[in-house]
């Protein structure tokens, strides 16, 4: 997906899913200024926490860096 929002208050970072994502995946965030990858700890959707978010919904991830609105987010394995 892409990235929607970030929010440095939160460090949340807000995107469209889709695939759907668990708590406990991993995720690479590139972008111009952007290279992060880390492990999905805290999810959020429909405002509230959640394990897992399904394709197409909106979702917020936590996030140890920042991010801009724009950057490419992948699904990555062993984050």
């Amino acid at each position: 997906g892409k990235v929607r929002a970030y929010d440095s208050k939160t460090r949340l970072m807000t995107l469209l899913l889709e695939e759907p994502l668990t708590v406990g995946e991993g995720v690479r965030i590139m972008g111009r200024a952007t290279a992060l990858t880390q492990r999905v700890e805290r999810l959020r959707a429909g405002g509230r926490g959640v394990q897992s978010a399904l394709a197409g919904e909106l979702a917020e991830v936590e996030l140890a860096d920042r991010v801009r609105a724009g950057d490419a987010v992948y699904k990555v394995r062993g984050a």
